[in-house]
C-alpha cells in the first residue's frame, strides 16, 4: 500500500455567485456532455470564482495534518473535496484508504430515524458490515453518551448530541483517513477532551488525521504539519508552529491596514512632541515581533520633542480581542520620569519576564503631560506582538517555579 495517504495536485474548485447563472451553466454543461462535448471546467465564466485554486500537497500515512486560514479561505471546500462530496474542477486528488469524516452537524443522518437506526446506516456508509456494527454498537453508544435518546428520532437531538454520535461512528469505523472540521467546537469541553484522546489513540494505530480548526492551540497540540489557506490558495505548508505564526501576522497586518488613522489631536506644528515608533527587543537587544511567554522583553519608545515637557507621561498598552490586557505606564507606576528637553528621546521599559498569555496583541503608545488625560500624541493599536508558547510548555502561561521534593 502507498505510504502517501493523500495527494493533491494543482487542485481547484469554483462556484458561481448567482444562483440563476449557476443553474444555467449546469444545464449547458449537461447538454454539452450529452452531445459528447466535455466541458472545460478549468475556465471561469461570468459570476464564477475560485473557492480553492492551485492547491497541491502530500500527506504521509499516519500524519496528523492541520488546515488553517480565515473564514472563506476554502478550508471546508477543500475538506469536502478530500471526502468526495465535491469533485475538483481542475487538478487531481488521490486518497488512499477508507475515509471517515465529521464535516457538518447531522451530515448523513436521517432526521426521522432513531439514533440506533442511524448508527447502522452511517456505519454501512463507512463500509462496516452489520456484524461489525453489532460488535461495536455498545462501544459507539457509550462513547456518544446520548443516554435515553438512543431510540428517539435524531431530529430531536441537540447539535452537541449530533456531534457526539457522528464522531463516535466515524472513529469506530476504523478509518484510514479521518477528516474533522471545526465541528468539534460544538461539543462540550469534556467531550472535546475525549475526542482528542481518541484521535491520539487512533493516530498511533496508523490513521491519518486531517483537522480544520480556528483554535491555534488545538492545531499546535494535535498536528505536526499544517496548510495555511488564504483566499483559496496555498499561502504556506510546513510545521504547524510556523504556519500559525504566519497566519497570525497576516491577520494583524490586514487589520492594521483596514484601520483608519486616528484623527490627530492637533497638527504637527502644535504638538509639543511626536511618537516616532515602538520597537520590541529581546534579551540580545534584537528587534522582534514574536516572543515566548515568560521571556525578557524591552519596549523601546522613540520620541521627537519639539518643545520641552516638564512632567512627561509615557504608556504602552497591550490589547487582545477582549480589551486591555496589560499596561506599562509611568504615571501609575510612579516611574519618576524626568522632564524632556528638546530633541530626540528614547524611553526603554524592561520587563524581565513577560508573563502574558499566549496570543496575539495590538499595542498602543501614549504620550501625555502632567496628567493622563492631557494627551500630546497617541499611536492607537498601531503595533503588533505575538506571544507564543515556550517549547515543551503547557497552557497559556509560563511561570517561574521552584520545585522541592
Amino acid at each position: 500500500m502507498s505510504e502517501l495517504a493523500i495527494r493533491c495536485e494543482n487542485t481547484g474548485k469554483k462556484f458561481c455567485k448567482s444562483l440563476k447563472k449557476s443553474m444555467f451553466y449546469g444545464g449547458c454543461d449537461v447538454l454539452r456532455s450529452t452531445l459528447g462535448h466535455i466541458p472545460d471546467t478549468s475556465i471561469l465564466r461570468p459570476e464564477e470564482f475560485w473557492a480553492v485554486e492551485k492547491v497541491d500537497f502530500e500527506i504521509e500515512r499516519g500524519m496528523s495534518f492541520g488546515i488553517i486560514g480565515p473564514n472563506g479561505s476554502g478550508k471546508t471546500t477543500l475538506l469536502k473535496m478530500l471526502n468526495g462530496i465535491f469533485m475538483p474542477d481542475k487538478g487531481r486528488i488521490t486518497v488512499n484508504g477508507r475515509v471517515g469524516s465529521l464535516i457538518q452537524v447531522g451530515a448523513g443522518f436521517h432526521p426521522m430515524l432513531s439514533g440506533r437506526e442511524n448508527i447502522y446506516i452511517n456505519g454501512a456508509i463507512l463500509g462496516m458490515s452489520n456484524k461489525e456494527i453489532d460488535q461495536k454498537f455498545d462501544s459507539i453508544v457509550e462513547f456518544a453518551d446520548i443516554g435515553h435518546f438512543l431510540d428517539s428520532p435524531v431530529k430531536y437531538y441537540s447539535s452537541g448530541m449530533y456531534v457526539r454520535l457522528g464522531f463516535a461512528i466515524a472513529v469506530h469505523g476504523n478509518p484510514e483517513v479521518l477528516l474533522i472540521d471545526e465541528i468539534l467546537a460544538v461539543g462540550d469541553k469534556s467531550f472535546q477532551i475525549k475526542c482528542y484522546q481518541k484521535m491520539h489513540e487512533i493516530r498511533k494505530s496508523g490513521t491519518t488525521i486531517i483537522l480544520v480548526s480556528h483554535n491555534e492551540y488545538v492545531v499546535r497540540e494535535h498536528t505536526s504539519c499544517s496548510l495555511y489557506l488564504d483566499y483559496g490558495q496555498k499561502r504556506f505548508i510546513g510545521p504547524s508552529e510556523q504556519a500559525i505564526n504566519l497566519y497570525i501576522k497576516d491577520v494583524y497586518e490586514r487589520r492594521l491596514q483596514r484601520k483608519n488613522d486616528k484623527a490627530a489631536f492637533c497638527s504637527n506644528q502644535q504638538k509639543k512632541a511626536e511618537i516616532r515608533g515602538l520597537k520590541f527587543l529581546n534579551s540580545q537587544a534584537q528587534e522582534v515581533d514574536f516572543i515566548e511567554t515568560g521571556s525578557f522583553l524591552s519596549f523601546r519608545v522613540e520620541l521627537h520633542v519639539q518643545t520641552s515637557i516638564d512632567k512627561p507621561i509615557v504608556g504602552v498598552n497591550f490589547y487582545d480581542d477582549h480589551g486591555l490586557v496589560y499596561a506599562a505606564n509611568s504615571y501609575y507606576e510612579q516611574a519618576n520620569m524626568p522632564g524632556f528637553a528638546q530633541g530626540q528621546k528614547v524611553i526603554q521599559i524592561n520587563v524581565p519576564e513577560l508573563h502574558l498569555p499566549t496570543g496575539d496583541y495590538l499595542c498602543s503608545v501614549v504620550l501625555a503631560e502632567d496628567e493622563v488625560g492631557h494627551l500630546i500624541d497617541w499611536h492607537d493599536m498601531t503595533y503588533k506582538l505575538v506571544v507564543g508558547r515556550a517549547p515543551n510548555a503547557r497552557g497559556l502561561l509560563k511561570l517561574k517555579t521552584e520545585w522541592q521534593v
